[in-house]
């Protein structure tokens, strides 16, 4: 799926969206996977102040942490490399 689509899709239903899915939303703006911890998955970038925990729920993303990767790419106003 083209990036620009999903991440529409992140928008408008975090629900539905797949873990690999907002990995790939994560990667393309900008950042990298420092570590793994069990099932916790922890992204940074070097613009955030904050890392990005992101965690599989089954095959799907938690809703909670795709709403707090919309918030972090507005708030520190993250550009998506195409």
């Amino acid at each position: 799926m083209k990036l620009r689509k999903l991440l529409q899709k992140a928008i408008n239903s975090p629900q539905n969206l797949r873990f690999t899915e907002i990995c790939q939303l994560a990667s393309a703006f900008g950042y990298r996977l420092d570590r793994v911890r069990g099932s916790h998955h922890i992204f940074v970038h070097p613009h955030a102040t904050r890392p990005l925990n992101l965690q599989a729920d089954g095959n799907k993303a938690k809703a909670y942490q795709v709403r707090q990767f919309l918030r972090d790419i507005e708030e520190f106003q993250l550009t998506m490399k195409e």
